[in-house]
């Protein structure tokens, strides 16, 4: 499962399982692309973190719902001449619940498929030729990892809007393998509850509590998965041990989609 050399580009990585996931691939040798929108210091802090493991960092400001903003953050890995990895991370959504249908404008929605759909597709169009030409030189096909969720295989989630913009990641998925074989794969994640600051930014602190606790009362193994978690999923997807793998969505929820 070594990371070591990989050149990886991990969009929304200032915070949460995208810190914790460039944090992972410092750790092992990978060089890194950390991406963020508005939270500049935060990015700045996760990327000191990856080089004080030895890392090579890059921190590049993008909004990934702006294609000009993706082939910007592609560009910043040219002079490595690759790329091996990309981890569409960057996310967003609007706390709704699913009944209140005058909840959401379409601006709402707009701006989640944006970011949690058309982000994704305009990042891979930017980095493909530098993924391609990671495959070329490693003899193995680079990897593209989406992180979706299992609101888009469920329809639950925060919003409609949201659940709506994951069911049409996980489609992307499995177009864009068919598309990029042979030498990009493509997977996806769908974490269930992550104990992580959004739901504290979306419901509060009081909120964010009741959420996970609700959460490993009824999970069948009694858990609130951790970024960390979740990020060693997603890195054992960009390594080159899943490298037969693409096309996959792999759950993770800790049995929540057992419950009946």
């Amino acid at each position: 499962m070594s990371k070591e050399g990989l050149c990886a580009i991990v969009t929304g990585s200032a915070s949460g399982l995208g810190a914790a996931t460039v944090q992972i691939l410092a750790t092992e040798g990978a060089r890194i692309i950390v991406n963020y929108s508005n939270s500049k210091a935060e990015a700045e802090a996760t990327a000191e973190a990856c080089r004080k493991q030895g890392a090579e960092v890059l921190v590049v400001q993008g909004d990934v719902s702006r294609d000009e903003d993706c082939k910007k953050i592609a560009a910043a890995a040219q002079g490595w001449g690759r790329l091996d990895v990309l981890i569409n991370n960057a996310g967003t959504t609007k706390h709704v619940p699913h009944h209140d249908m005058d909840g959401l404008t379409a601006e709402d929605f707009q701006r989640i498929y944006a970011v949690n759909t058309i982000g994704p597709f305009q990042m891979v169009r930017a980095a493909r030729a530098l993924l391609e030409a990671g495959a070329k030189a490693s003899g193995r096909p680079s990897a593209v990892v989406n992180v979706s969720s299992v609101a888009g295989i469920s329809g639950g989630g925060s919003s409609v809007a949201y659940a709506a913009s994951k069911g049409a990641l996980n489609t992307m998925t499995q177009s864009l393998a068919r598309a990029l074989a042979p030498l990009i794969r493509v997977n996806t994640v769908c974490p269930g509850y992550i104990d992580t600051p959004w739901f504290t930014k979306g419901r509060g602190e009081a909120g964010a509590k009741q959420v996970r606790d609700a959460v490993v009362a009824r999970v069948p193994l009694k858990v609130a998965s951790t970024a960390e978690d979740i990020a060693n999923l997603v890195c054992f997807l960009a390594s080159p041990a899943s490298s037969n793998m693409t096309g996959e969505f792999v759950r993770m929820d800790a049995g929540m989609h057992l419950i009946q």
